[in-house]
């Protein structure tokens, strides 16, 4: 029996952040990549203005696509302060397209920015977990460390200078050194 290959660029995987969409084959800049679809909701109609999930995507302040059904694979695609992608948002057509701002490389997650009210409503309270974020919060911790460092070892010579002690003498296999080649005392 010949094996099944699918046609489609992408593929739904593990993620930092939960299940993501990764590219399987070159995606050139420019490309269409998929369709985010679903019901169609009315934010008229209140039964249908008080659905709650995370898959809505809103076309404007009165379509909303109810992007939770099973077979709308672009709802995996996460969010990413940047990103390789972006939303082709057609409010007339009701229909959203994504399509790559990057060439995408197979392996690479396909991401998109999900907007600013997104982002304050549901990621700046958790903090934002795409790559480009944690690199920036490995910078800051990083920087933050060596400061403290800093200040601490102010904060001792400030004190030794204070109480009129010498800075305490190294150990060298056992014997004191007093820091100059040549000098150790037994």
């Amino acid at each position: 029996m010949p094996a099944i290959s699918s046609n489609k660029p992408f593929r739904v995987g593990r993620s930092k952040t939960g299940l993501g969409l990764f590219a399987t084959k070159p995606i050139k800049k420019g490309t269409r990549i998929i369709r985010y679809f679903g019901p169609i909701l009315d934010s008229r109609i209140k039964e249908q203005d008080d659905i709650e999930n995370k898959y809505l995507f809103e076309l404007n302040g009165r379509w909303t696509i109810d992007g939770s059904v099973r077979k709308n694979v672009a709802r995996y695609i996460n969010h990413s302060c940047r990103p390789n992608a972006e939303s082709d948002v057609r409010p007339r057509e009701r229909k959203v397209f994504i399509r790559a701002i990057k060439n995408i490389e197979p392996g690479d997650e396909i991401n998109y920015d999900y907007g600013t009210d997104y982002f304050k409503a549901y990621l700046k309270p958790i903090g934002c977990k795409c790559a480009s974020c944690e690199t920036k919060r490995k910078k800051l911790r990083a920087e933050a460390r060596a400061e403290r460092a800093k200040v601490k070892a102010r904060a001792e010579r400030k004190a030794q200078k204070a109480t009129g002690k010498a800075p305490a003498k190294k150990k060298l296999n056992g014997k004191h050194f007093n820091g100059k080649v040549g000098r150790v005392r037994g």
